[in-house]
C-alpha cells in the first residue's frame, strides 16, 4: 500500500510542503470529509474520469500541500473552486491520510514499443541533450514518490491529466513547484516526451 511525495501532479510535480507544519492525520475524520471528493474522484480515490487525478495512495504530504496551496490561492483549481475553502490545516491532512492509506490506481500502459522505450528512457535516465533530469530520482524507481520529500506518487495516474499537469507547468499556469523545479523541467520536454513517460508511469507499478 503506498505511502504518500512528502505527491500529483497528476498528480504531479515535485511541489513541497518544505516550510509547512506536518500534522498527523486522522483518516477516519478524513474519509467523512472526503465524501464531497467522490463525484470527481471516486470513493476511495480511484478516479472515474481521465479529467481529474486519483488520489488513492497518494503521498499524505504532497496531497495535504496541495489541498491547502488550492485553499490559499496558490494553485488555481477550475473545478476545486470553494471545495475547500473553509478546511483547516488539520482537515486537509486528515483527508491526505484518507486517501494515503488507500491502495493506489494501477493502469495499463499503451505497449507500443517505441512509445514506452521512450517513457521509460526518460523516466529512469532522463534525457542529458535536453537537460531533462530523470525522473525516477525524486518519484522513486516504482514512482510511490518521496513523503518526507513531498514529492508525489505518479505510477499509476492517468496519462492524460499526467500530461496535461506538464503543460501547466511547461506554460507556468501552474507555479507552486518550489524553486521553479518542475517548470524548468517540463519546459524542456516535448509534447512526445511527456506523452511517452505519462504513457510509461501509468503502467509503472511494485
Amino acid at each position: 500500500m503506498r505511502k504518500l511525495l512528502a505527491s500529483l501532479a497528476i498528480t504531479m510535480g515535485a511541489v513541497g510542503v518544505a516550510h509547512a507544519e506536518e500534522i498527523e492525520g486522522d483518516p477516519a475524520a478524513g474519509q467523512e470529509l472526503a465524501g464531497t471528493c467522490a463525484a470527481c474522484h471516486g470513493q476511495e480515490g480511484i478516479s472515474p474520469s481521465a479529467s481529474f487525478p486519483h488520489l488513492a495512495g497518494q503521498q499524505a504530504s504532497y496531497l495535504a500541500k496541495q489541498i491547502m496551496d488550492i485553499r490559499d490561492g496558490n494553485r488555481e483549481v477550475a473545478q476545486m473552486v470553494g471545495q475547500v475553502d473553509d478546511y483547516s490545516d488539520q482537515d486537509a491532512w486528515d483527508v491526505a491520510a484518507f486517501y494515503a492509506e488507500q491502495d493506489a490506481n494501477i493502469g495499463q500502459a499503451d505497449d507500443d514499443a517505441e512509445l514506452l522505450a521512450r517513457g521509460e528512457e526518460l523516466y529512469r535516465g532522463g534525457d542529458m541533450a535536453k537537460g531533462i533530469p530523470s525522473c525516477a530520482a525524486c518519484h522513486t524507481p516504482t514512482g510511490e514518490g518521496i513523503g518526507s520529500a513531498v514529492y508525489p506518487g505518479l505510477a499509476g495516474q492517468f496519462p492524460d491529466y499526467t500530461v496535461s499537469t506538464l503543460q501547466d507547468f511547461a506554460a507556468g499556469e501552474r507555479a507552486n513547484d518550489p524553486n521553479n523545479m518542475m517548470r524548468d523541467i517540463a519546459a524542456k520536454m516535448s509534447d512526445a516526451d511527456m506523452e511517452a513517460v505519462a504513457n510509461y508511469l501509468y503502467g509503472l507499478h511494485d
